[in-house]
């Protein structure tokens, strides 16, 4: 470490700020925040790090600038502000910076409701912005269908109304409009109209629900009924509308709700902004992973991040687990039940599926960034030294001892290395005995692989549980490899994987990508190893039926078994075609004895 950032490491402050580290070309290349400065910067030159990027940052810094400020909460403010102005390479950041859309009442007589991804401030109110613009574009098609508000760009000036200047359009005439542009709708019966289109972007429809349901009513006792029914088939849209919106209990109001889903690289962040029991808002955003970042370190960043891009009214925020955050005016809430609860759970399903329909592209995409991924969640997962690019699998397969098998799977970056299979038949066990059937395969794969200087796997996956894993690792202590080659047993009946030494076992997640492939090393090497039980114990049985025909020995036995593979093919095989094989005279007795038995 330099000297000047020893001096500068004893003199840090211990408040509240924000610290910039700097590398020797006087760029910005990592911001983060403190509690307390001098205990957080300090941490980052007194202790071993165990990954491998803050590694390189630490050896980057060439000096670090701090700014105290008065509390936890103006610090992510500020830590914000300072990633997006140097843009720096170890900080993570929001990955979509594009324009959304918004829904914009203009600040006219009249306000016309328009569509637009251009915040102008001119005095008009904007709603959103909105992740889709199919959202956006729903809610104006619904105003159209269910209000008379004018689409026309006029002027509409009381002057210019009274002198005639407009003249009603087709929207008009289609019942789309009531013309106020020649003064056939008072501005007072526009502006309700307008008002209660407000409420429903935020996601109040009773204000709406009620204005419809009056005039219906006004139209049937004024024996409009053509009028009344057209205001009952509005209110009958409103009404599908707002049963489709209204996802939660109608008590959750002013609410906005944050979660987070992530894997080794990456990190997906779903935010809800619920009003009146509707989802009035919903987005989800990708964060790539730069410093091995904890989930919630990640979340503080995106909810002051997706605040300030999304703003908001809610005094509430709804969060999966708690955080060291405290924002002025809000509440945090980390429900445990009831409806509170089940709206977190439905934002973590969205980051899920998000994150799922990500990784379907990137495996089209980009396989090898795809693979390249799950390689390191599962060095992660199985606390591995290494990643598991070249994984063998183990199964033995016997029924009540006769016939004993084994097989070996070979898995190379994820995926099924069939060329490399191997069949074992096991030779110096007798009787039905899963351990020592193990412990000489490991054993024979293993020192066969030594003597011809073969690679060897990163893992061994043991179909089974600690019995099995204890007499393959028994193998790999005689022939020196017990450390070399990581290796654990997965059960069955609870998917239970146990380690060498540990007596606890590890449950990973039912929908973890490790797990998944470990479960399909295991059931291929069962799949596999029940095949050549079935193909030996099918020949053995052939091989007896066999060694009871008179003048039939050893050797045309396996050259019949070589050729036809099954006992049902002999027998189906005529003279001829028996007599290519073992000879016209062996031929006639082998055709005559099956030929008898029918």
């Amino acid at each position: 470490m330099k000297d000047h950032l020893k001096i500068l490491l004893q003199t840090l402050p211990q408040k509240p700020g924000v610290y910039q580290h700097i590398d020797k070309n006087g760029k910005v290349i990592y911001v983060g925040k403190a509690r307390n400065l001098k205990k957080r910067v300090t941490s980052y030159f007194n202790k071993t790090h165990e990954s491998g990027r803050t590694r390189v940052l630490v050896r980057k810094i060439a000096d670090v600038r701090t700014i105290v400020v008065e509390n936890e909460f103006d610090a992510l403010l500020l830590e914000n502000s300072l990633i997006k102005k140097h843009q720096p390479r170890y900080n993570v950041m929001l990955k979509d910076d594009k324009t959304y859309p918004w829904i914009c009442i203009k600040n006219e007589r009249f306000p016309r409701f328009i569509y637009t991804r251009n915040l102008v401030k001119d005095g008009s109110e904007y709603f959103g912005p909105y992740a889709s613009p199919r959202v956006a574009k729903i809610l104006l098609d619904l105003f159209k269908e269910v209000f008379t508000l004018r689409t026309c760009n006029y002027d509409l000036a009381q002057d210019k109304i009274e002198q005639g200047k407009y003249k009603v359009c087709l929207e008009y005439h289609l019942g789309n409009c009531l013309g106020p542009c020649e003064g056939l709708q008072t501005e007072e019966e526009y502006n309700q109209m307008a008002a209660d289109a407000r409420e429903i972007l935020k996601g109040n429809f009773k204000q709406a629900t009620r204005y419809l349901q009056d005039k219906m009513m006004q139209y049937a006792e004024n024996l409009q009924f053509e009028a009344a029914q057209k205001v009952k088939e509005r209110l009958e849209i409103l009404d599908r509308y707002e049963n489709k919106s209204t996802v939660v209990h109608p008590s959750i109001t002013q609410v906005d709700v944050y979660s987070i889903v992530s894997d080794e690289s990456y990190a997906y962040i779903n935010f809800f902004n619920i009003s009146n029991g509707a989802i009035v808002r919903s987005h989800t955003t990708e964060i790539r992973k730069k410093l091995d970042e904890t989930d919630e370190e990640l979340l503080e960043e995106a909810i002051i991040e997706l605040r300030e891009r999304f703003p908001s009214n809610a005094k509430e925020i709804y969060l999966p687990f708690p955080l060291d955050l405290q924002i002025p005016g809000l509440q945090i809430t980390v429900p445990r039940i009831g409806d509170k609860r089940r709206i977190v759970e439905l934002s973590e399903r969205n980051a899920k599926y998000f994150r799922i329909e990500k990784l379907k592209q990137t495996k089209i995409v980009d396989p090898e960034a795809h693979t390249n991924r799950i390689m390191a969640q599962m060095k992660k997962d199985l606390r591995m030294p290494v990643e598991p690019r070249h994984i063998e699998g183990f199964d033995n397969s016997n029924i009540q001892g006769t016939n004993p098998v084994a097989a070996c799977v070979v898995f190379k970056n994820g995926k099924p290395s069939k060329q490399d299979y191997r069949k074992f038949n096991i030779k110096t066990v007798e009787g039905p005995n899963d351990f020592a059937s193990m412990e000489e395969v490991i054993w024979r794969r293993y020192h066969r692989l030594l003597q011809e200087n073969e690679p060897l796997p990163q893992l061994i996956v043991i179909d089974g549980g600690k019995g099995q894993l204890n007499a393959a690792l028994s193998s790999l202590e005689r022939l020196g490899l017990r450390g070399k080659i990581s290796i654990l047993g997965i059960a069955k009946r609870l998917e239970e994987l146990f380690f060498p030494d540990d007596p606890i076992p590890l449950y990973l997640d039912k929908t973890s990508e490790t797990l998944k492939i470990l479960q399909q090393i295991r059931n291929e090497s069962h799949r596999f190893g029940l095949a050549h039980h079935r193909d030996r114990r099918s020949k053995s049985g052939l091989q007896m039926e066999m060694e009871k025909i008179p003048g039939i020995g050893p050797s045309t036995i396996a050259s019949l078994l070589r050729q036809y593979k099954s006992m049902k093919k002999i027998k189906e095989a005529d003279a001829t075609s028996l007599a290519e094989v073992v000879g016209q005279h062996k031929a006639q007795i082998i055709f005559q004895h099956f030929h008898e038995q029918k």
